[in-house]
């Protein structure tokens, strides 16, 4: 660039220079044109607002009237399921706690059922609490036709008349021994409350569900109260139906001959007697006929609904669970309520929850002691006057059940002491004749079987010896013995007990388990031993030992291997049964060998030959029994039969 044009330029920008000096505003002028801007802007973000204002006003009104439209749609939509139970669609799902010193049962207001139970005594197999019914596993409600719907009570709301959510009651403190006992209650009275559920239907209609709690009892009172429900329920309706079902949990250890054996429904009818569905596997029955109870029974606890007067008729049903289940049975009841078109009517009952213990269970009457299984006829009146009161005597005595159970045991055999020592006398007579006997067998041979009877019958008469001498005693000591086979399975005084190595008497004790599952032999004994059972085996066996020797089995010659074939086939039967039950026949078995070392110590066999040789040289007038009589016309009736067809034979 030459020097004019570098000359150039820097007087032009000289010239602009001073031309933007002379023409740059004033401070006034640069402050007037910042407040136009600032007020411009405000303005703007004004016009801004009031737009975000409206559209908001806009939107708002939209929703409302969305909501609107919305909640008369559900509105609308409850009074077409529900009817006029619609205002009770809706609601919050709480639980209220009823509590005593032996229970704690948790009520739902979403369908104001029973939610679950606890027994506060009592604990599962493996420690946990004892739960009756567990909750979500439970259904109870009406079932009614009504404005032309079919309502369920459990998909409506009840409303507690209370704001209390835990009820307690509180009364004198119980002995042991006296826990549920409505005889102590009576002279020892603790405090009772009620709440009241209720199922409003509006315009002063509605259903109540009233339960109560009393101190020191097993029982809820449960009643449900109907008012104006004749404005709203069909007037065709006979009857409402009311529905409680739930599954039953295990609460003992699994055994072959354990839980699942015992639980079933039981029922007594109104009149009539206490009969139960199958217990081996799932059933159902039609109740016709009124009904005073409904038992939902376990092998030691028992759930209940019992009526104040009587079930006009009911349906239930068990559900077998498999083994390996956490519960052993689904339950189902179906009741008819008779529905009459009138204000108000009450259906009063009430729940019983707790132990199957007979004398608890017998105090509340209507031959609930039934749920107990004391055996057949015979055995379980030696079981309700003999076993029952001298155990619940040491009971109360001694703590120590394994001591209890010894001093039964002695008390029994004090009592079969006089007929094992007549069998055993007959035993020794039939052996003083063991000569005779054999020579008969070898006058008349085996293809001689009736002579040979009758000439062995008329040495019996001759000397004075019955043949049932030594049956007869036996007989005596069956109902004893087949008693004790029932008592024990199903005594809950046992129930986690322990003695010596067992830790519970009212289940098997085992020394060794295993888990595999072995054919064969894990379903006929088990996977485990039992030590108990084991002794008992062994007792079992030296004992037949010493017997059969004063026993002639020359006529039945596999009778001596049946006796020892028992004791081993009852090893496998009781290897899964109570330990109670083992331990009791082991200390008969060993008072029995004693005894018998001590009553062959009173009797001289020697002597008792002698006595029966001088018998039969005595001559006395024969005089015969109803039951010789019987023998000796029916062995005459054979030998005239066996004659005939001899003739008949010779003359083909």
């Amino acid at each position: 660039m030459d020097r004019n044009s570098t000359i150039g330029l820097v007087l032009i920008f000289a010239v602009l220079v001073i031309f933007s000096y002379i023409n740059k505003p004033s401070q006034k002028e640069i402050e007037a044109a910042k407040q136009r801007r600032d007020s411009i802007e405000m303005a703007n973000q004004l016009a801004q607002k009031e737009i975000e204002t409206q559209q908001a006003a806009q939107l708002a009104a939209q929703t409302d009237q969305q909501q609107s439209s919305d909640s008369l749609s559900v509105e609308n939509e409850l009074r077409n399921l529900y009817g006029d139970f619609s205002v009770s669609a809706t609601g919050e799902d709480k639980l209220i706690v009823l509590e005593n010193n032996l229970m704690k049962v948790s009520l739902s207001t979403k369908g104001g059922k029973v939610q679950s139970v606890e027994l506060k005594n009592y604990k599962r197999h493996d420690g946990s609490k004892l739960i009756l019914i567990e909750d979500g596993k439970s259904e109870q409600h009406l079932n009614f036709f009504a404005q032309n719907r079919n309502i369920r009570t459990d998909e409506l709301y009840f409303k507690p008349l209370t704001s209390e959510q835990n009820i307690s009651v509180s009364g004198p403190s119980v002995p042991k021994g006296k826990e549920g006992k409505p005889r102590f209650n009576e002279k020892e009275k603790g405090e009772s409350k009620e709440i009241t559920l209720r199922l409003d239907a509006g315009n002063g209609r509605y259903i109540d569900y009233v339960y109560s709690i009393s101190h020191n009892s097993y029982v809820i009172g449960y009643d449900i109260k109907l008012n104006g429900m004749e404005r709203i329920i069909s007037t065709n309706t006979g009857f409402i139906d009311f529905n409680f079902n739930f599954d039953i949990p295990r609460q003992e250890k699994a055994s072959t001959y354990g839980e699942d054996r015992y639980t079933t429904i039981f029922y007594k009818f109104k009149d009539d007697e206490v009969d139960h569905l199958k217990t081996n596997k799932s059933d159902s029955e039609d109740l016709t006929t009124p009904v005073k109870w409904i038992g939902y029974k376990q092998l030691f606890f028992v759930s209940a609904l019992i009526a104040d007067e009587s079930f006009a008729n009911a349906a239930i049903s068990t559900d077998k669970k498999d083994a390996k289940s956490d519960y052993v049975s689904s339950v189902k009841t179906e009741i008819g309520l008779p529905f009459e078109t009138k204000t108000s009517q009450n259906y009063g009952m009430s729940f019983y929850f707790g132990p199957n213990h007979y004398q608890t269970l017998k105090e509340h009457g209507q031959d609930m002691e039934k749920l107990i299984d004391l055996g057949w006829p015979i055995v379980r009146e030696v079981n309700r006057y003999l076993i029952i009161p001298v155990f619940n005597f040491l009971r109360s005595k001694i703590a120590n059940f394994g001591i209890i159970i010894l001093l039964l045991t002695i008390l029994i055999r004090i009592i079969v002491f006089y007929p094992t020592y007549k069998t055993q006398v007959s035993q020794a007579k039939m052996k003083a004749l063991k000569p005779e006997i054999e020579e008969i067998n070898k006058k008349f041979p085996a293809d001689k079987a009736l002579e040979r009877q009758q000439a062995t019958m008329a040495l019996y008469k001759k000397v004075g010896v019955s043949p049932m001498g030594g049956c007869l005693p036996m007989l005596l000591q069956m109902p004893i013995l087949m008693a004790m086979f029932f008592f024990f399975p199903g005594s809950i005084e046992l129930r986690q007990e322990s003695f010596l190595w067992a830790n519970d008497l009212s289940t098997y004790d085992a020394i060794i388990s295993w888990k595999a599952h072995i054919p064969l032999l894990s379903s006929i004994y088990g996977n485990h031993v039992s030590l108990f059972t084991l002794l008992m085996t062994a007792t079992t066996i030296l004992q037949t030992k010493l017997t059969s020797g004063t026993q002639d089995t020359s006529a039945m010659p596999g009778m001596k291997t049946m006796l020892y074939f028992m004791p081993v086939m009852f090893m496998f039967i009781l290897n899964s049964y109570s330990a109670g039950l083992s331990y009791y026949y082991l200390l008969s078995n060993l008072f029995s060998i004693g005894q018998f070392y001590i009553i062959r110590g009173m009797v001289d066999e020697n002597k008792v030959r002698a006595q029966l040789m001088l018998a039969s040289t005595k001559k006395k007038p024969v005089t015969k029994s109803k039951f010789q009589q019987r023998l000796d016309d029916m062995m005459k009736q054979q030998q005239q039969l066996q004659q005939n067809q001899q003739r008949n034979s010779k003359k083909k």
